[in-house]
């Protein structure tokens, strides 16, 4: 199994802004989901758990206060609130909702990626015995994140190990398309097979992964293409 970093969740309306981010702190050794608006968020938060969600303050409709404030009745999760206003009350107002930080915008990524590890620095290490596993499901296909194991019923689906990189990077981020830039990236931080991966040779695991977990590889409806963007798993 790779050893993949905090699962951050990056919550903000602004794509590119979004992306962006996603994208810097993936080449920094993280796991990030990106959600457009907080009922995407409360989708994903319903169905995976983070270490960490940076909210972004001013969205429309349900602002990041209401959701951090939503959030705290029921979880302990640290958020980081990221907002265009920097003043002291507004500050004051973050913190009271129950976020773990503050960081006006504009700011500099570096900033950004000190201020995380500080506050994930500061967690206390999660007893093992109270997690939960989780499961996603892929038609007759379960997989379990926590273990990186792929069952179908009671039987065991055997993965390459480079194929078992691919499955628990794209559970770590269901529903977001990832580039072969990307994943090229992830697989060789982790040197998978002890050889670099080339984009054209993640095309070839792509098709042979489908063949595990579709019923009609050729038509995939879980290891979607995207196009212009890459490859999207989409669970049930």
């Amino acid at each position: 199994m790779i050893d993949i970093g905090a699962h951050l969740l990056i919550v903000d309306d602004d794509e590119r802004i979004r992306i962006l981010l996603q994208k810097f702190l993936m080449r920094n050794g993280f796991m990030a989901t990106g959600a457009r608006d907080a009922i995407q968020a409360r989708k994903l938060l319903g169905g995976l758990s983070f270490d960490m969600i940076v909210l972004d303050v001013m969205m429309p409709g349900e602002d990041g206060l209401t959701l951090c404030r939503a959030i705290r009745e029921d979880s302990t999760t640290p958020i980081l609130l990221l907002t265009a206003k920097g003043e002291a009350e507004d500050r004051i107002q973050g913190l009271e909702a129950g976020a773990d930080d503050y960081l006006p915008k504009p700011f500099e990524p570096k900033e950004l990626l000190l201020r995380i590890n500080a506050i994930l620095r500061r967690m206390p290490t999660p007893d093992e015995e109270a997690e939960v596993p989780q499961v996603l499901h892929l038609g007759p296909i379960h997989y379990d994140i926590e273990r990186g194991e792929m069952w179908q019923g009671s039987d065991a689906v055997r993965l390459t190990a480079t194929e078992a990189a691919l499955m628990r990077i794209f559970a770590h981020q269901p529903g977001e398309a990832l580039s072969r830039t990307d994943l090229v990236s992830l697989l060789n931080r982790d040197k998978v097979g002890g050889e670099p991966v080339q984009e054209r040779a993640v095309d070839v695991q792509i098709t042979r992964l489908r063949r595990k977990i579709e019923m009609n590889p050729k038509q995939p409806r879980y290891l979607q293409t995207v196009r212009g963007a890459g490859y999207m798993l989409a669970p049930d």
